[in-house]
């Protein structure tokens, strides 16, 4: 992960934050080894209990790694008098598995000290060691880019989508017993993970709107629809929702801002870091589930975000991923952004492209005010050809990021 090589070398202290089981100790670790920088875990009791009594004493010897540490918050406050002593690039890594820059307490602690990378769950590609399909966004940015390259054959993304992107998960072939093991991900999630951020009074409750947030995935978010749904308080909704977004399992997509006076939609598009555990959740049990559900293409968005936050991942603070519909009813699924300029995406099940579903991305292109660049819209199809739609309007194939 050369972005994290790159922060070690400027930043006095790393945070790598991410969803449990995606795979950040293994990173860490493999990136850092050798003994000049020691290595601490909290998962361990004996460490915990230090962080806790002595938290001081973990960073006498820099440079160190402390990994989980959600679990021992204090241990933050250390950190920043640490630095205060003295900078050294590098000198603290963080692991946890929580996203620190949304949790306030923690965030004014580590001010102008820390920057803060996300770990994804893999996407298929890069668990199969390319880059393709991130080299195909990539290229999206370009002046020209290679239109040849996203040729495909047809593929079946509801396998994917069930697989999700954890590594245990993906090493199990059998949906069975891969259900199994979502249902003590959650399990786990609930009684400690859960538990060490907030309490929450009833885990029923919270393991409910879970579910039923996981049939909302892609669209936009109503936290008053989906408390009453769960039988709960809207502000008890709100609570439990940032809870699911600081323990990296969801992501809330801002929507794009052309003017103040566009009159867009300001709702969040609600994605699922995991596309596996979202399914799960969801009651999808095998891919066969998928193609019977009314709301297919909310989740082949799914499958598709699964590539596009890794994507986000490697230049997190210069890549963004927005959702875009202006007053009517002219949408764009997904906008990527980067100091480059903008791309926007549609994405269309089928293994057609008509006219009609060019509508929201040459809307949003002529929408665009000055000094804001409209690279290309692109509509992402079920198709095997890639071919040009007129006015930098693209037909491509989404197989490869599927």
């Amino acid at each position: 992960m050369p972005l994290l090589s790159r922060a070690l070398s400027v930043f006095p202290v790393v945070v790598v934050a991410g969803a449990r089981q995606v795979g950040k100790t293994t990173l860490v670790r493999e990136l850092c080894p050798g003994p000049k920088r020691r290595y601490y875990t909290l998962d361990s009791l004996d460490i915990l209990a230090q962080a806790k009594e002595n938290p001081d004493s973990l960073l006498e010897d820099l440079p160190v790694t402390l990994d989980e540490v959600q679990r021992a918050p204090e241990l933050l406050l250390a950190v920043k008098r640490a630095v205060d002593r003295g900078r050294v690039a590098g000198g603290i890594l963080l692991t946890g598995s929580a996203n620190f820059s949304l949790l306030r307490s923690v965030a004014d602690s580590l001010a102008g000290r820390a920057v803060y990378l996300e770990l994804s769950p893999f996407c298929r590609d890069e668990w199969r060691g390319s880059r393709k399909s991130l080299d195909l966004i990539e290229c999206l940015f370009s002046d020209k880019p290679e239109m040849d390259a996203w040729q495909g054959p047809r593929v079946d993304w509801h396998k994917m989508l069930c697989r999700g992107g954890f590594p245990p998960a993906l090493d199990i072939d059998e949906d069975a017993a891969r259900g199994m093991w979502f249902g003590g991900y959650v399990q786990t999630y609930l009684e400690r993970d859960l538990r060490q951020l907030s309490n929450v009074a009833s885990l029923g409750d919270f393991q409910t709107l879970m579910r039923l947030a996981a049939g909302r995935t892609a669209r936009l978010l109503n936290e008053s629809d989906l408390a009453r749904d769960a039988g709960i308080t809207q502000p008890t909704c709100h609570r439990h929702m940032q809870w699911l977004e600081v323990g990296c399992l969801i992501s809330r997509l801002e929507a794009f801002h052309i003017n103040a006076s566009s009159g867009m939609r300001k709702a969040k598009k609600l994605m699922w870091q995991d596309s596996g555990l979202a399914a799960w959740l969801a009651g999808i049990r095998a891919p066969s589930d998928v193609a019977n559900r009314p709301d297919e293409g909310f989740w082949l968005e799914q499958a598709v975000f699964q590539t596009l936050q890794v994507w986000r991942g490697m230049d997190s603070p210069s890549r963004k991923i927005f959702h875009w519909r202006d007053g009517g009813k002219r949408d764009v699924d997904f906008i990527l952004e980067t100091p480059q300029g903008i791309v926007g995406l549609k994405i269309k099940a089928s293994q057609s492209v008509t006219p009609s579903d060019c509508i929201g991305l040459r809307a949003l292109s002529s929408a665009m005010p000055t000094g804001r660049r409209f690279l290309r819209g692109v509509v992402l199809y079920g198709g095997t050809e890639p071919r040009s739609l007129g006015g930098e309007i693209y037909a491509l194939p989404w197989s490869h990021l599927v």
